[in-house]
């Protein structure tokens, strides 16, 4: 990750509802049986239904967190392109993360590593390169801020040791997610950071909650953040086939009706074009993501 800037330069804005959060994502698969054997049998997710091409995965209690859509044959969504960066699943204790670390690495799996100082991150790629992180939380009291409204975080090591002997300590050893276990945030390859501020900051409603050289932070009631977006990879570049790999929607959950009444009239008065969903709806951001907003 790039240097922080410690200016996150707030302007007024109709702040989203603090209550909202990231609801399940939808990723294109390029074989749907290869994928859930991944999801399955490797990260411990579970399998909540299947049909024709689809299937939906959670935790051991509650709702989806994924729905995998088959795409025969597609091939992984080009590295410089806009699109999915990665999707955040996040667990409910550190001894979670640690014996599913050990999962992952008996699995074989390549694992990429990030303590952000708000939450200890592992990193990997399912079989179509679609990126996944799995994380922890530390408490939120623990979160630092600027005097700017800026969240301090970094790319540390993570103390894999210390996972592993908290997993062991507690006797971690479940052979699906743990219920507590959600979508934490959702992160996106993006072209621009100005058209993607104006987007999810300006119209959503969405805080920003740091903002780097190429990359934006931005959450719904003081989380580290719900959505984060870079140029790392995608600076100027298109969006990707929807015939390859990749994100095919994400799903932005809001509390109540008004919270999605706030939203919508947002979206008119800026002439932004939507359709109408079953409680909610559904906007294309500036790289063409597939978003929803629907009322849970």
């Amino acid at each position: 990750m790039e240097q922080q800037s410690t200016d996150v330069n707030q302007t007024a804005h109709a702040s989203i509802n603090p209550q909202t959060h990231i609801g399940p994502v939808t990723l294109r698969v390029s074989d749907l049986d290869n994928s859930l054997a991944f999801y399955e049998e490797v990260l411990a997710f579970r399998r909540i239904d299947r049909t024709d091409g689809r299937a939906t995965l959670g935790a051991a209690e509650g709702p989806a967190l994924l729905e995998l859509h088959e795409v025969p044959g597609a091939p992984p969504q080009p590295s410089w392109s806009t699109g999915l960066y990665h999707v955040a699943i996040l667990l409910p204790t550190r001894a979670d993360l640690g014996w599913l670390l050990m999962r992952m690495a008996n699995a074989g799996l390549e694992i990429g590593q990030g303590d952000h100082l708000v939450s200890e991150a592992l990193y990997i790629s399912d079989p179509d390169e679609n990126g996944l992180e799995v994380y922890r939380d530390r408490p939120r009291e623990e979160w630092q801020w600027d005097a700017t409204g800026a969240v301090k975080m970094a790319t540390d090591p993570v103390d894999i040791q210390g996972l592993v002997d908290d997993a062991r300590r507690e006797g971690k050893n479940w052979d699906v997610l743990p219920a507590g276990t959600t979508v934490g945030h959702i992160h996106l390859q993006v072209a621009d950071i100005p058209r993607s501020e104006r987007f999810y900051h300006d119209i959503l409603g969405f805080d920003i909650t740091a903002r780097w050289p190429s990359a934006l932070f931005v959450s719904a009631g003081g989380y580290h953040h719900h959505i984060g977006m870079n140029t790392w990879q995608s600076r100027g570049a298109g969006p990707a086939p929807e015939t390859g790999a990749g994100l095919q929607t994400f799903v932005i959950a809001l509390p109540n009706q008004d919270a999605l009444a706030e939203v919508r009239a947002r979206l008119s008065e800026n002439n932004m074009p939507f359709e109408e969903r079953e409680n909610g709806l559904e906007v294309r951001d500036p790289w063409h993501n597939r978003v929803q907003l629907l009322v849970v």
